[in-house]
């Protein structure tokens, strides 16, 4: 009866003692950390030119806010579909061809010079970047369970290195290279990259799970054995669903800090512009620590009590960062709150993935991924009714409803009670 903290890793292709096996899963490890990296340093290319290519296209902020939404619609709408191509082709191949899309696709905006035809090629990068994200994490998934470890926030904390270097590089080269040059540039490298590192995946098929072995049916049990299968789908599909809100409760608050912090820190606080363009960075510095280590913190606690611990870390840092009464007391905030988010959304979506495979990574994706789209204009509009110190407790609020959900389903089986002791596995994580 695997619940939120278990972890089932029986794996087929070989014991995980073995020289051989082991040397294929770290090559497998190393590759999907370069493909997050990857991700999180090109997207964060994009987003430093957004200025540019703003003024390249004439488009006025409302019209710009409009073509930025083809990346959220296309990589929501993808999310939704790019489990099932997963469970056909595989996670490896889908991961392949998803970057090397993403990568043809991120030299599109440079070409546009109209704020429609800007959204249009952003659907493009955006379905690339949807596809990319569920198919790399369904990988990490089948990966995590073959290593026996819960390292799933290893790769997010590539993704988030991945940024804070795109972002940093990108900065340094704006002056000097056009949106053009620069993008184009990354195309290069998406493809040079991906050329180099897509074959270990494509060589290498997932880890299998082997399927526990089914025990003989008691005489007399045969309606609730053919209930079974039913049942536990009902009973997975549900504990999928409390994952996908626990990652929509936590991204909100990401895509919150990223668009209001600063403005908070300026406006609310009298923070000078270097000092409010801290307040993400710091966030993001935090949060990436946070996942650094977020292997160790998953094995001492366990998957349930790092979910709660996360959420209440959270709740407390943003309730300090909105009402804090300085500058520097709001940024320690946003630091506390950084370390509270990091492992959140990964070890949802993990385990999502876990108990339904590609289909559950991209259930839980999406929904968090909405989260990250819904925080943005929800603090805005909550902002111009009451203040954005207020609007800002709302992070706290939902971090705090994850904590609580995660606690409700600490006990929530993906499967029905009646299943076999064998099915039980020692906490790993």
């Amino acid at each position: 009866m695997p619940h939120l903290n278990k972890v089932g890793t029986a794996v087929s292709g070989g014991d995980d003692k073995d020289p051989a096996a082991r040397s294929s899963l770290s090559r497998l490890r190393t590759a999907l950390t370069v493909f997050f990296a990857l991700d999180g340093f090109m997207f964060a290319g994009w987003v430093v030119r957004i200025p540019a290519i703003k003024e390249q296209t004439g488009a006025s902020e409302s019209d710009l806010g409009l073509a930025l939404l083809g990346v959220s619609a296309g990589a929501v709408v993808t999310m939704v579909f790019t489990g099932r191509l997963c469970q056909r082709f595989g996670s490896h191949p889908v991961t392949v061809v998803s970057m090397v899309l993403l990568s043809l696709s991120i030299a599109l905006p440079p070409q546009a010079h109209s704020a429609l035809t800007l959204g249009l090629v952003l659907l493009l990068f955006g379905t690339a970047y949807g596809a990319l994200n569920v198919s790399m994490n369904s990988a990490a998934v089948d990966l995590v369970a073959a290593l026996r470890r819960p390292v799933i926030s290893s790769f997010h904390a590539a993704y988030s290195l991945g940024g804070m270097v795109g972002a940093g590089l990108g900065g340094l080269v704006a002056g000097g290279l056009s949106p053009t040059v620069h993008l184009l540039l990354l195309t290069g490298a998406g493809l040079l990259v991906t050329a180099v590192t897509g074959p270990v995946l494509l060589r290498q098929a997932a880890p299998v799970l082997l399927p526990a072995p089914v025990p003989a049916p008691v005489p007399g049990a045969e309606a609730g054995v053919a209930h079974a299968p039913r049942e536990r789908e009902r009973s997975t599909r549900r504990v999928v669903l409390l994952l996908g809100v626990i990652a929509l409760c936590t991204a909100y608050g990401e895509g919150a800090m990223a668009d209001w912090s600063a403005l908070h820190l300026t406006e609310d606080l009298g923070a000078s512009p270097g000092l409010a363009a801290a307040g993400y960075s710091l966030f993001a510095l935090a949060m990436t620590a946070g996942r650094l280590s977020g292997t160790v913190l998953l094995e001492r606690l366990g998957q349930n009590r790092a979910l709660v611990l996360g959420g209440l870390t959270a709740a407390l840092g943003m309730l300090l960062g909105a009402l804090a009464p300085t500058a520097w007391a709001a940024l320690a905030g946003f630091a506390v709150a950084g370390l509270g988010l990091a492992n959140i959304f990964p070890v949802a979506v993990g385990r999502a993935g876990a108990l339904a495979g590609p289909g559950g990574v991209a259930t839980a994706s999406t929904l968090g991924y909405g989260g990250m789209l819904l925080g943005p204009p929800a603090i805005g509009f909550l902002a111009d009714w009451f203040s954005l110190p207020l609007a800002l407790t709302t992070v706290a609020l939902l971090a705090a409803a994850a904590a609580v959900v995660a606690h409700a389903a600490r006990n929530v089986s993906a499967e029905p009670a009646r299943q076999p002791p064998h099915r039980q596995a020692p906490q790993q994580a």
